[in-house]
């Protein structure tokens, strides 16, 4: 498999596939933080992730065609309100879900399970029905356009970059939210004893609201990155929602290092061997190691350390 490459080409090959791999490392993460606060938090099975993010995907669409024809002055800087617009959509949609299904299914896993995939499918008709069954695309902005070469064998394209970029801000806020503010006191508070949380006046069903609005809306965003790097249709999501599941679990359901620990590692796996023995094989290979490793450490690769 490596013969036929000198060591050049090999290097660069495997360069090239390392920062490819970044590039779906970064939707990986964007996808799997929001994930990861709706099931690692909430222990809610959302199969309706993708449609959430493929929303996004849909609103970026709509504010770039918004820019095109009646602001083509900002139509540079459109991507940012994109984003914004992205989140609170997407957040407003996970919270009237929230509100009107998932209260009533919480500690039912399989039934939310079968509610959201129904969902998943309602949600796939609508974008069918209103966009139309064909992909469509966004036009770039000029300064995400092209790429830096590093080597006569080596570029890197500049809306990765970006990507990434966003990737490590989006990062960084969750664990600020999750971590260094009041709310997610009251968060951790919640999944560690609901009984107590409730006993000393913190107001679960808002908690659980607000965590399951901002995993959708970080989904939307994660939707946003997407267009980037692909075009989008209404089934577009289902294509990450069994990897972004796998990262979860891989890295400990309710651990933000683990997650994007698990993102980085499969992400790297996936894109170093599609190269080599094509994308199919490339998803069996890393299964088969993601699933030995969890029959030795069922709860993966990081957990959370709770006084019981």
């Amino acid at each position: 498999m490596f013969s036929e490459y000198s060591a050049t080409e090999l290097g660069s090959i495997l360069a090239m596939q390392g920062f490819a791999g970044l590039i779906l490392f970064a939707v990986f993460v964007l996808m799997a933080l929001g994930l990861a606060i709706i099931f690692g938090q909430m222990g809610v099975i959302n199969m309706a992730h993708g449609e959430f993010m493929i929303l996004g995907a849909y609103v970026t669409y709509l504010t770039s065609n918004l820019f095109a024809n009646h602001f083509p002055d900002l139509f540079g800087s459109y991507f940012f309100f994109a984003m914004a617009f992205a989140f609170i959509a997407t957040a407003l949609l996970g919270a009237l879900v929230e509100w009107g299904m998932i209260r009533f299914l919480y500690h039912r896993p399989l039934d939310t399970l079968l509610a959201t995939w129904g969902l998943s499918l309602i949600l796939q008709q609508t974008y069918r029905s209103l966009f139309g069954a064909r992909e469509v695309g966004v036009v770039i902005p000029d300064w995400l356009m092209g790429s830096y070469r590093i080597t006569d064998f080596i570029e890197i394209p500049i809306n990765g970059i970006f990507v990434m970029i966003l990737a490590i801000v989006v990062t960084f806020i969750v664990y600020l939210l999750m971590f260094r503010s009041s709310w997610g006191r009251q968060v951790r508070a919640v999944v560690q004893n609901r009984p107590m949380a409730g006993a000393v006046g913190i107001n679960t069903a808002r908690v659980d609201r607000l965590t399951f609005a901002l995993g959708c809306g970080i989904a939307g965003v994660a939707g946003s990155a997407f267009t980037m790097i692909g075009s989008t249709g209404p089934t577009s999501g289902q294509l990450y929602i069994v990897d972004t599941f796998l990262v979860v679990v891989f890295g400990g359901a309710a651990s933000l290092l683990g997650t994007v620990a698990s993102a980085f590692t499969i992400s790297q796996s996936q894109s170093a061997l599609e190269f080599f023995i094509g994308g199919s094989m490339a998803k069996v290979l890393t299964l088969m190691f993601v699933v030995i490793i969890l029959m030795f450490r069922p709860q993966g690769l990081f957990t959370l350390k709770v006084r019981r």
